[in-house]
């Protein structure tokens, strides 16, 4: 039998690339695929979302269209965030853009009707 210490050393020892080339190695050799356990945990979680869903309490802003007014969008995305202008105009011209993440019911409800006025088209995820 291998022994196993030495094993967990050397497997430590390798960079993130290595690692990777090894999965991919494991794989084809055993025929088996390390995404498949990840798959069954989302599964899973997706399954306690609906409940959790009725309870949310924290929400993300998230822009999916700047409209006609992305000055104005880019205005008001620095007026909800502490960004620079550099910032909110990159922001603002990013397709599902995410302007605040895990805020409060209100302040999310408060950022969604100061974009839409701006123009822009606002989800709540």
């Amino acid at each position: 039998m291998a022994d196993l210490e030495k094993l967990v050393e050397q497997l430590s020892e390798l960079t993130v690339l290595e690692a990777a080339e090894l999965t991919k190695m494991l794989e084809e050799k055993w025929g088996v695929s390390a995404a498949a356990p990840v798959a069954v945990a989302a599964v899973a979680a997706g399954a306690g979302a609906g409940e959790a869903a009725e309870e949310k309490t924290e929400f993300d802003v998230i822009i999916k269209d700047v409209g006609p007014k992305k000055i104005d969008v880019i205005k008001a995305i620095r007026q909800i965030t502490t960004l620079g202008l550099k910032d909110a105009k990159e922001l603002a011209e990013t397709p599902g853009a995410k302007v605040l993440e895990q805020v409060g019911k209100e302040a999310a409800q408060d950022a969604k009707s100061k974009l839409e006025a701006a123009g822009a088209t606002v989800e709540l995820a």
